[in-house]
C-alpha cells in the first residue's frame, strides 16, 4: 500500500526483456541506504518487489501482464521514474490509499501552464471516467491528484510547481503515457451499485451504509 506522495526520482539504468516479462534496473540514489531485498516499491505508480541490490542500483522483475497492462514496457535507458516505498503502520497520509496495481493507461490530452500552476488533462476509457468524480483523488504515474474536471473519457488535474520539479509529470509532454490507478473506495462504490442494478444491494442499504 503506498500514499501516492512521491519520495524522490530514480534513473532507468536499463529494462531488459526476456521471455514472460522483464528485468528493470534503477539507480534510486540515496534511497538505497536501508533498502532491503523483498521490498515493495511503487515505479511510476506500480508495485514492484526488490530483486537484488548492487550498491545504488536496485533491480526488479517484472511480470508480462505489467508489461502489458502499464507504461514501464516503454521505460528508455536514463529516463527518470517516480518512486515511493511502501506505507509503514503508523506513517502520515498525505495522499490517499494507492494500491500500486495500475487500472490501465491515459494519454496526456493537453497541457496549460500559468504562473502558479500547470492544468493537465487526460484521456482514458470512459469505463475509468465511470468510476471518477469531480474533487476525488485519482493516481497518475504514482502521483496521488485531484481531479478538477471530468469529461467521459477526459479528466483534468491542478499541478503546483512543487509537483511539477518533483515528479515526472514536469517533464511529460502532450502525447506522453502515463499509468492511471482508479481511487479503491470509487472501485468498491462501482461495484455495489452494480450489484443493486443487478437486483442485488439496495440503495437504500447503500445509503444506510454511509454511501
Amino acid at each position: 500500500m503506498f500514499t501516492g506522495i512521491i519520495e524522490n526520482l530514480a534513473t532507468v539504468k536499463k529494462l531488459s526483456l526476456k521471455a514472460g516479462g522483464a528485468e528493470l534496473f534503477l539507480d534510486v540514489s540515496d534511497l538505497c541506504k536501508d533498502l532491503k531485498l523483498g521490498e515493495s516499491i511503487a515505479i511510476n505508480g506500480v508495485c514492484l518487489t526488490v530483486k537484488e541490490i548492487s550498491g545504488t542500483v536496485v533491480s526488479f522483475d517484472v511480470s508480462g501482464e505489467t508489461l502489458r497492462k502499464t507504461t514501464l514496457r516503454a521505460l528508455r535507458n536514463a529516463e527518470r521514474v517516480n518512486i515511493e516505498r511502501a506505507l509503514r503502520v503508523g506513517d502520515r497520509l498525505g495522499g490517499h490509499f494507492v494500491t500500486g496495481h495500475v487500472d490501465g493507461i491515459g494519454t496526456i490530452k493537453e497541457k496549460k501552464q500559468s504562473v502558479d500552476q500547470c492544468t493537465m488533462s487526460f484521456s482514458v476509457e470512459s469505463k475509468f471516467t465511470d468510476m471518477m468524480i469531480e474533487k476525488g483523488s485519482v493516481a497518475v504515474d504514482g502521483i496521488s491528484l485531484t481531479i478538477v474536471n471530468l469529461l467521459d473519457g477526459a479528466f483534468s488535474v491542478a499541478l503546483i510547481p512543487y509537483t511539477l520539479s518533483s515528479t515526472t509529470l514536469g517533464h511529460k509532454k502532450t502525447g506522453d503515457q502515463v499509468n492511471i490507478e482508479i481511487d479503491m473506495m470509487s472501485k468498491w462504490v462501482k461495484k455495489i451499485l452494480k450489484k443493486e442494478n443487478d437486483g442485488g444491494i439496495t440503495r437504500k442499504q447503500l445509503t444506510e451504509q454511509g454511501f
